[in-house]
């Protein structure tokens, strides 16, 4: 424990956890505390959590609250979304891709205040603790980092329920008992984990959804709309162009309507542990649907391609915090030169938890239909050219033949 520590950036929700850290980092430090909220979109009014810093005496002037909407869905969820990110073949990596944003923020207002340290509320068994502090580390070296969760000796609910009232920091009544699973929200998605989903064998409850209604309660009726591209990022929905956070967010009602986006996951952790959740992210399926959609008629194969190839790989990076990482710079250097003629439209199907393609048309298009038609085409197309380079792709194939032959096997 550095107990040489001035002053401190915490990452701050105004929940009864994060309030009981920053109450332990008063106490245990003896050291000044700076408070950073972000608004990424989660659905929560955040002024809440000012009220909350100010009657645990933090200054006003230490008190940062900042609406990253936009920022986040530009900067984080578009790009990684150019890549078609998926953790595990199915995953959007809705919690992952936040964790850079913050780190950055409050690394930024260690610098503007003079803090010597940060701190989160990530506990010591997720993925969260490495995610903020491999940013911590690559955005500032030399920084020095609370991690209560691994530090203090609270090991129960009773336990921060008593330090709280000692304390006598606020608790809701609904945060005295225990609670049944815990919840991470942004723009992008909510996910949901512990306690009432800890047991894969059960099904997850209704009520642990909230950014979904139940696809068989969906309408009976298809929701058709259109969502435009240019070089790989949405930018209009049924023609009408909106800010990325605002795209995503009427994306997120569409999906919401339609029953979709919801995922029940068991999922390997970076720390080496298998952990069940249950994601929703609505709008974040039908972009995912869409931006393949139009890659298949304005990416050339070989591109298509091998950015299938090296999207594993991006996304085990974003998940497993390495954002900042030269890496998953230089991939998404090769993800983004691939998106340069991503534009066009596609039109989909919205029903019942489904995102059906229905149509895609570009002015980039690669799509030649007079070379593909059964019928006799414009393009000078010879069928006999076919048997040479069939002839030539099995060369190696026939000779394996022969000695299989020639050996009996």
């Amino acid at each position: 424990m550095t107990k040489d520590v001035k002053k401190v950036v915490l990452a701050y929700s105004g929940g009864l956890d994060t309030s009981i850290i920053l109450k332990w980092l008063q106490t245990t430090y003896g050291c000044e505390v700076v408070t950073f909220t972000a608004d990424l979109g989660q659905g929560e009014e955040l002024e809440p959590a000012r009220k909350k810093a100010l009657l645990l005496g933090i200054k006003p002037e230490n008190i940062f609250i900042e609406d990253l909407r936009e920022e986040f869905v530009r900067d984080y969820v578009f790009p990684m979304f150019r890549a078609n990110a998926v953790y595990e073949g199915q995953y959007l990596l809705g919690t992952s891709i936040a964790r850079p944003l913050i780190a950055k923020k409050q690394i930024e207002i260690a610098e503007k205040v003079g803090a010597d340290a940060v701190s989160h509320g990530a506990t010591g068994k997720g993925n969260d603790q490495v995610r903020f502090e491999l940013g911590y580390y690559a955005l500032k070296p030399d920084i020095t980092i609370i991690a209560p969760w691994r530090e203090w000796d609270l090991r129960s609910r009773e336990q921060l329920i008593a330090f709280a009232e000692q304390h006598q920091i606020p608790i809701a009544k609904d945060k005295r008992g225990e609670a049944p699973f815990s919840v991470d929200a942004n723009l992008l998605h909510a996910s949901s984990e512990g306690k009432v989903l800890e047991d894969p064998a059960q099904e997850v409850p209704d009520y642990v959804y909230s950014r979904t209604i139940d696809p068989e309660k969906a309408p009976d009726q298809p929701t058709v709309i259109t969502i435009d591209f240019e070089q790989g990022d949405a930018v209009a929905i049924d023609g009408k162009k909106m800010s990325p956070a605002t795209l995503l967010a009427k994306l997120n009602e569409l999906g919401r309507a339609n029953g979709i986006g919801r995922l029940d996951l068991v999922e390997n952790r970076f720390v080496g542990m298998k952990s069940r959740g249950m994601y929703e992210t609505p709008g974040g399926t039908i972009l995912l649907q869409a931006h393949r959609g139009i890659e298949q008629i304005t990416l050339d194969s070989g591109a298509a391609h091998l950015k299938d190839e090296l999207m594993p790989k991006y996304a085990e990076l974003v998940y497993n915090g390495f954002w900042f990482a030269p890496e998953r710079e230089m991939l998404q250097a090769a993800i983004d030169n691939s998106q340069k003629f991503v534009t066009g439209q596609v039109r989909l199907k919205l029903y019942k938890g489904n995102v059906i393609l229905i149509g895609r048309e570009s002015r980039y298009s690669l799509y030649d239909q007079d070379l593909v038609t059964f019928e006799e085409g414009a393009v000078a197309y010879d069928h006999r050219d076919a048997a040479g380079f069939i002839k030539l792709n099995a060369l190696r194939l026939r000779t394996l033949g022969q000695r299989k032959r020639k050996l009996g096997l």
